[in-house]
């Protein structure tokens, strides 16, 4: 469903990726791991054709994104659902006007059914009742659910998560993991997050992929991560300051 083939992109002098390669099976959890500035998020804008690679290809359900004209590629991201390491709510916007608004933009479904699937994944995100609140009105937990409620609703069959639990309590990142995982089995989607939280890699995952220096270190399944012989992996699930990788 996603395949990155020797994926390389500088910016300026800054060489963020260094010949990626990753595929991600059609229903499959991968969940990239590494340090901030590592290049998580650039895959990411790769992968929705935000950014282009200096070389190598991305290639979505069997489509090279480089193929696309930018009208095509505009089309080609519905298929795409993203969650926002913010939730990224239009604040001037009602929770209904938000998670409606590609359905607005891209359908011509009258207001009442669009209001319908509104309600719908509401409830799947557990927050019945709250369409017409503001995003003022909501706490930072609630805020991400209801990013989540807008990701799905268009029926994408890719889901994108960028950080999901940052800036949210241990309880309320239970949550949001669970409901990740709940995401994947209902609605049958591949996705793939970008985390440096472990606990949530290990819950969400059937596959992790470790960024290191611009490449895939390694994949594998949580258990293969988490007995991986590799020194780098190992000093980063187990958070500690001392191994090969450098603190400045």
């Amino acid at each position: 469903m996603i395949e990155l083939r020797n994926v390389y992109k500088s910016f300026n002098a800054h060489h963020v990726l260094r010949g990626v390669n990753l595929k991600v099976e059609a229903g499959e959890g991968m969940v990239v791991i590494g340090g901030s500035g590592t290049g998580k998020s650039v895959i990411l804008r790769h992968i929705i054709g935000l950014t282009k690679p200096d070389s190598g290809e991305v290639i979505i359900d069997g489509v090279n994104l480089a193929d696309l004209s930018e009208e095509e590629l505009s089309d080609f991201r519905k298929r795409f659902g993203m969650l926002f390491q913010g939730a990224a709510l239009f604040d001037s916007l009602s929770v209904w006007e938000n998670i409606g608004f590609g359905l607005k933009e891209h359908s011509r479904l009258p207001k009442d059914e669009i209001m319908e699937i509104v309600k719908q994944k509401l409830s799947m995100v557990g927050l019945r009742g709250i369409e017409h609140k503001m995003p003022a009105d909501l706490s930072g937990g609630m805020k991400k659910r209801v990013g989540l409620a807008r990701a799905i609703a268009m029926n994408p069959k890719i889901i994108l998560y960028d950080e999901p639990t940052t800036g949210l309590d241990p309880i309320m990142s239970d949550v949001i993991n669970n409901l990740i995982s709940q995401m994947n089995t209902t609605l049958l989607v591949t996705s793939l997050t970008i985390t440096h939280d472990m606990k949530s890699a290990y819950k969400i995952a059937n596959k992790i992929a470790m960024l290191y220096q611009g490449e895939i270190l390694e994949v594998g399944t949580p258990e293969e991560i988490q007995n991986s012989r590799n020194p780098v992996i190992q000093q980063f699930i187990n958070g500690s300051s001392v191994g090969p990788i450098k603190v400045d």
